[in-house]
């Protein structure tokens, strides 16, 4: 059974959600490790630049594998 539409905006939203608190998490846990001094503000918007070309390069990469399955 295929997954819905509604469900799959869901899982796509959820996803972008995880990965943005995943991206800030590990930057508060490696930046100081290497010396690293970035505000919060800073953090969080460069959690939001690391998820954005994140779900950029998702988009991309399912396009390209969609044309590549699509010439079979």
């Amino acid at each position: 059974m295929a997954q819905s539409k509604r469900l799959s905006l869901i899982e796509a939203i959820t996803n972008t959600v995880v990965g943005y608190v995943l991206a800030v998490a590990t930057q508060f846990a490696v930046f100081p490790r290497f010396g690293l001094q970035v505000g919060i503000l800073e953090n969080l918007w460069l959690g939001l630049i690391f998820t954005g070309v994140s779900v950029l390069r998702g988009y991309v990469l399912r396009r390209v594998f969609d044309q590549l399955t699509s010439k079979r």
